[in-house]
């Protein structure tokens, strides 16, 4: 395998010329935000900024790179959790951000696609197709800065998986820009395409470590006439888990179903301005429900059925959402549950995903191993108990000092992790393994799958330029 080699000043220089006019930066003040991951824990340096228009400049600039050996990062809307979109601290990446490709390239409304370049933002997105009566249903805390591009690298799921899937399921094709510089126009418009190996879903997830998607086709579906929102207060996860099967076996479609902890709620309600709480008393756990509803008929009888669950066995509160600003209102409950951790000191989080009928076992098992191992500690698991997937978030205690609590974190990481595998889960549900569990998947992925994954980074990537140090070493 080829070695890397930092950046050379011709290389710098071939490199600002094929991105264009503004194109580029090498200002530190402008750069500085793009190398820091919003909770601090990877912090990097590069030499150049390079913010591409086209697919032809990104082109260019990889062939320059695979040429000279030049390890390029891209990032989409900085909003990745677990470092994928950082660049090492040495300074010998180059970070390329997607950010100025915002076309729309088409839509097609009676077909259900969306042809979106890599850095638009989600929420532009789900407003241009609204717009056109229909929906995109990736649905995350951070759509109003999360890009196309970001969210197909790294797979996303966010509230409305149960339903509709995550990112590889609501992408039709991409374009993306492969580590020798070559670009592959895969933007097919198909539902089926049964002709060899799955190159899409290959790059989908893949971090950017197999090339850089450019572009994609996007999968709408039918506009919601309605949606039947409510927040409902439960004794246990069991009860939780009672209460989604209830509402499923009526024949309701169940949009999204999340799980939230009493801590994690009187965070919200200590330290977000303007929330209030929805029910009455405090709970142990609540569950945000959401049912999408295609026919005006249908409105009272979710609701009807959502007064019914209240009164189930270990349902102990309710409230249905009256107007849209209430609905709001109880998402962003939901949607502040990591924000209002940062001002309870520091916090270990895990996003793990288990079968779905594990999930009040493993919370459990979990949290008493948690307090057992760290004394005070305060889990505060909270996500999408629809589907598997829950952020199994530990606070530190009260008074504690937050950089001894942070030190305990390989043996948390251990008991946790080591609890998911035997589960049968995964110690990445929706956020990738970028830089923070590069070195900890191998631990629970077998030495059969780690080296197919490293084959296949070897075969496209041959001289190691593509995100290096991310998802799996080579």
């Amino acid at each position: 395998m080829s070695t890397r080699h930092p950046p050379t000043t011709d290389t710098l220089d071939r490199l600002k010329q094929a991105a264009g006019p503004g194109g580029f930066t090498e200002d530190q003040a402008l750069i500085a935000p793009h190398l820091r991951e919003w909770r601090d824990r990877f912090v990097g340096r590069t030499p150049l900024l390079l913010r591409p228009a086209t697919t032809g400049a990104v082109a260019r600039i990889v062939t320059i790179c695979n040429e000279t050996r030049t390890p390029i990062v891209p990032q989409g809307g900085n909003t990745g959790l677990v470092g994928g979109q950082i660049p090492s601290a040495d300074g010998t990446e180059i970070l390329l951000s997607l950010a100025r490709m915002k076309n729309v390239r088409g839509i097609d409304a009676s077909a259900g696609t969306l042809t979106a370049e890599a850095g638009c933002i989600l929420d532009d997105i789900r407003k241009l197709a609204d717009s056109n009566d229909r929906l995109f249903p990736l649905s995350l805390a951070s759509g109003g800065s999360a890009t196309i591009g970001g969210l197909l690298s790294t797979n996303a799921g966010g509230t409305a998986v149960l339903a509709y899937g995550n990112m590889r399921d609501l992408a039709l094709g991409i374009e993306a820009v492969l580590p020798n510089g070559q670009v592959w126009n895969g933007l097919r418009a198909l539902r089926k395409d049964n002709t060899g190996y799955d190159l899409k879903n290959l790059l989908i997830g893949a971090e950017g470590t197999l090339g850089i998607i450019t572009a994609a086709v996007l999968k709408l579906s039918p506009r919601p006439r309605e949606m039947a929102t409510a927040i409902l207060s439960v004794e246990n996860v069991e009860a939780a888990l009672l209460l989604l099967n209830r509402l499923r076996d009526a024949g309701l479609f169940v949009t999204s179903f999340e799980l939230m902890s009493g801590t994690g709620l009187d965070f919200v309600l200590r330290h977000i301005p303007g929330t209030r709480r929805p029910v009455s008393q405090p709970a142990p756990w609540h569950v945000l429900v959401e049912i999408s509803l295609f026919a005006a008929a249908a409105a009272e009888a979710a609701r009807q059925e959502l007064v019914a669950a209240a009164g189930l066995p270990g349902v102990t509160d309710g409230a249905i959402a009256q107007s849209q600003a209430q609905r709001q209102e109880f998402w962003r409950l939901r949607d502040a549950m990591s924000e209002a951790q940062k001002p309870e000191g520091a916090s270990i989080k895990h996003d793990v995903s288990v079968p779905v009928s594990a999930i009040p076992s493993f919370i459990n098992e979990a949290s008493g191993a948690v307090c057992n191992l760290v004394k005070g500690a305060r889990p505060v698991p909270f996500g999408h108990l629809g589907d598997g997937n829950i952020h199994f978030n530990i606070s530190q205690p009260e008074g504690a000092d937050p950089s001894g609590f942070l030190a305990r974190l390989p043996e948390i990481n251990a008991v946790v992790h080591d609890m998911v595998h035997r589960y049968g889960g995964s110690i990445s549900a929706e956020h990738g393994l970028g830089q923070a569990k590069v070195d900890e998947i191998t631990r629970y992925k077998s030495p059969v799958e780690i080296e197919a994954m490293r084959a296949i980074r070897r075969a496209l990537d041959p001289n190691a330029i593509m995100n290096p140090g991310k998802v799996v070493r080579v």
